[in-house]
């Protein structure tokens, strides 16, 4: 048989086993509708008469019933309506609010993205914006939502673009009433009684990734700090004169949101899924148009226009394109520098799609075949990955802790099969292996962490993400020296299994290296 013969041959051979592999760790997700190629579109009005897209406006992107791309108006309320029913206070409100635009200098701003918990609760897209929900035994669901937002403005809508406005809204997110953002803190004063429990948002600029407790105090003493000065026309007055007057009355929302978030809904499942596939394929993709003298900021560019040519609105997060000895930095986001051949190449990146992030990591060689080293290390983080992904069942009763001792355990297993070192112990783990395995994902890159603690529930998505950074340190074997490699996948927990969402991103040796040399019929674009 010729050589060419013989790569084609296996060739078929791996781009067969490939796709079987897809087949089996894949469910059905329906493709993004904004990327589908029609010959004919469906008529929509121009320019759209709200502020975000509707079925009216943007047909492509939204279905009749739904507010935002893969969630209906009633999946909306009901969140609001178990929010108000986990919370036993009879006299309870809660105020969530809006994000900002942010600005990079003067008046030039950043794409908006509304604040994450408003997001989940409303899917409403504005800036500028307040919910609060009242408990009202006499109202059909037991509570009364009023949103406060923007009203019309035929002179701001010629700059900016169209707002919903008050009445729109009620009618678009199932709002019981809709106010003037401006009459909110007034609103919101006259609401709070000595008996009302508030739970309320995060004060601005609140670092949500920070441990629970610790955010919790700086939560509070940003309103003790603010009760003496706080002006009682602003919200940050109104609530810190009730925190001065009764501290355990102002309670955060974040603790109570975070309930509902931690299990994904059918509807949020499938728009993970998508994400994944967006993300995944740029991998795939990024793999191939890989080559020596590219730079790093060449593949975080090309995969970052994969993703948005596919319907993505933004990255997930600032991609991390380390090659070489820059793998060993965990979070290594300068992407300046050049690859080269023999080494490398870490790429940590996801998109965000439709509201929800994306989150993956492959390590793959410069050249398209790894060498023995790197080949022996990406096969012990690989065996620990789905030693660790196997375990990710709500039956087997695991937490996040239990999975990350379990996931040193297994490195340390697989790491003294290779040449690496010739004594291994945990304490060279923790320098190896310095970050934790898994973080819940889902409307954010990092969920809150206090759900560590607590066993896997069917439902729950969360990141699997083993790694092997070696320093260029006598204790290890110098053909070693500084390879760093990460592995990271999605996995929708199940009762008795667990979906792989990341299936896209081709994980195995042979599958790697038929990727980046073409063999797998996977090309660049």
């Amino acid at each position: 048989m010729s050589t060419g013969s013989l790569r084609r041959s296996i060739g078929n051979l791996c781009r067969q086993s490939y796709q079987a592999r897809l087949h089996v760790r894949s469910y059905s997700a329906s493709p993004s509708l904004r990327t589908q190629p029609r010959t004919k579109l469906a008529s929509s009005i121009k320019p759209a008469q709200l502020g975000q897209p509707s079925h009216l406006s943007h047909p492509h992107l939204i279905k009749p019933g739904e507010i935002t791309p893969g969630i209906t108006k009633e999946e909306y309320v009901s969140r609001r309506k178990k929010l108000m029913d986990s919370i036993p206070e009879d006299d309870a409100i809660v105020v969530c609010l809006a994000g900002n635009i942010k600005y990079v200098s003067g008046e030039i701003f950043y794409k908006f993205r509304q604040a994450s918990d408003f997001w989940y609760l409303t899917g409403f897209q504005e800036p500028d914006a307040a919910l609060i929900l009242r408990k009202s035994p006499s109202s059909p669901n037991g509570y009364i939502s009023t949103l406060f937002t923007r009203p019309k403005d035929a002179y701001q809508e010629l700059w900016n673009g169209p707002r919903t406005g008050l009445s729109s809204s009620i009618s678009l997110l199932g709002m019981d009433e809709a106010e003037d953002i401006q009459n909110f803190p007034f609103y919101l004063r006259s609401s709070i009684s000595s008996d009302t429990v508030v739970y309320t948002s995060d004060p601005p600029n609140q670092n949500r990734s920070n441990q629970s407790r610790s955010r919790q105090r700086s939560w509070a003493s940003y309103f003790r700090n603010n009760s003496k000065s706080g002006s009682s026309d602003t919200y940050d007055g109104v609530i810190s004169k009730a925190y001065d007057k009764s501290p355990s009355s102002i309670r955060p929302l974040a603790t109570r949101v975070f309930q509902l978030r931690y299990i994904k809904s059918p509807a949020e499942q499938r728009l993970m899924r998508m994400a994944a596939d967006i993300s995944g394929t740029a991998h795939a993709k990024t793999m191939r148009f890989t080559q020596p003298g590219r730079s790093e900021a060449d593949l975080g560019a090309h995969f970052e226009y994969l993703c948005a040519l596919e319907g993505s609105e933004r990255p997930a997060y600032v991609p991390v394109v380390a090659s070489g000895p820059n793998a060993l930095i965990i979070h290594y986001t300068a992407n300046d520098q050049v690859l080269v051949d023999g080494e490398m190449v870490l790429v940590d990146a996801g998109c965000e799609l439709h509201g929800y992030a994306s989150d993956i990591t492959r390590t793959w060689p410069v050249s398209g075949k790894f060498t023995e080293p790197q080949r022996d290390l990406y096969q012990a983080v690989l065996n620990t990955l789905k030693s660790c992904t196997v375990l990710c069942t709500e039956n087997n009763g695991i937490s996040l802790y239990d999975l990350h001792r379990k996931s040193c355990e297994f490195l340390l297993r697989e790491l003294r099969q290779t040449t690496l070192s010739q004594s291994l112990d945990l304490k060279d783990i923790d320098r190896l292996y310095p970050h934790f395995v898994s973080h819940p994902i889902g409307i954010d890159l990092h969920e809150s962490s206090e759900g560590r603690s607590k066993n896997l529930v069917s439902g729950q998505v969360i990141t699997v993400e083993p790694g092997v950074y070696v320093p260029p340190d006598n204790a290890f074997s110098k053909h070693f020296h500084n390879i760093g490699i990460r592995l990271e996948d999605e996995v929708l927990v199940q009762e008795d299994h667990c979906i792989r969402l990341t299936a896209n991103a081709p994980l195995e040796i042979a599958d790697v290296e038929g990727t980046c040399q073409g063999l797998l019929g996977i090309g660049p674009y």
